[in-house]
């Protein structure tokens, strides 16, 4: 289970890892759970940096890693999506170039009280690359908000998770984790429009998938608000190794009735 993101969009909150913003720290699927993934290396292109305020043209081909999940339906490959916030594009991590930008975000305060990832770049890289060697059932992404990344987000087999020993879980749930970068983008609703957008996508893309997953920290009050108010219903707490969580559930038989 990864984070509880941090800070979608309706209150100060930041973090909230485990699925709308600046969030809770990563999940059993993650770091300490390695062991539950199998060590298969995937390939990292090797490209230039770029700054928290520079553009990714709309031609930038997904790349060769985690965006190629088969166990995620090729998250790289789904598109971009118009939503009320703007052109918004999921855009699968790439150490080299990305790092520098989503350490900068885990060590704001309000993310780094959830995702506890916080402290020099190789934190970061580690979490990251734990995912990009694993087998494809999580796959990291940048948000893309109008050209800009905004976001950063976690793809992931709920199913196939250690989460799925904590929940009833189905075939095929997909789960999301969430954190938003930049003070601008929070309290203004950002992450609630992205999180029904993401979940949207997943729905669209992942036709096997009923239902999206996020178990962001009850502390967070604004993300399971946000989430709540993105189509997500509450469906139970859980204890978790890492924090007492909120179940939230968008199911695709209530999608355009919630």
């Amino acid at each position: 289970m990864p984070p509880t993101d941090a800070s979608t969009g309706t209150g100060t909150s930041t973090g909230t890892k485990s699925s709308a913003g600046a969030g809770a720290g990563p999940g059993p699927h993650l770091a300490g759970d390695a062991q539950d993934t199998l060590d298969l290396r995937l390939t990292e292109d090797l490209v230039a940096l770029f700054g928290e305020d520079e553009l990714v043209p709309a031609e930038t081909p997904p790349s060769a890693g985690a965006g190629e999940s088969a166990l995620l339906d090729f998250p790289g490959k789904w598109g971009a999506a118009g939503t009320a916030a703007g052109v918004f594009q999921l855009v699968p991590v790439r150490v080299e170039r990305d790092l520098t930008i989503i350490s900068r975000w885990m060590n704001d305060p309000a993310v780094a009280a959830f995702w506890e990832l916080a402290g020099p770049e190789a934190v970061t890289a580690d979490h990251l690359r734990t995912q990009l060697r694993g087998d494809g059932r999580s796959v990291p992404c940048l948000g893309v908000l109008d050209g800009v990344p905004m976001s950063y987000w976690e793809l992931y087999r709920a199913d196939l998770d250690p989460l799925a020993r904590h929940y009833p879980a189905r075939p095929h749930d997909t789960g999301i984790h969430l954190l938003i970068g930049g003070v601008s983008n929070r309290g203004r609703g950002v992450g609630t429009t992205l999180l029904r957008a993401v979940s949207d996508l997943v729905l669209d893309h992942r036709r096997h998938c009923g239902r999206v997953i996020a178990e962001p920290d009850m502390r967070n009050t604004p993300s399971v608000s946000a989430f709540l108010t993105a189509g997500f219903r509450f469906s139970a707490e859980l204890d978790l190794p890492d924090k007492r969580a909120a179940l939230m559930i968008r199911e695709r038989a209530l999608r355009d009735l919630l």
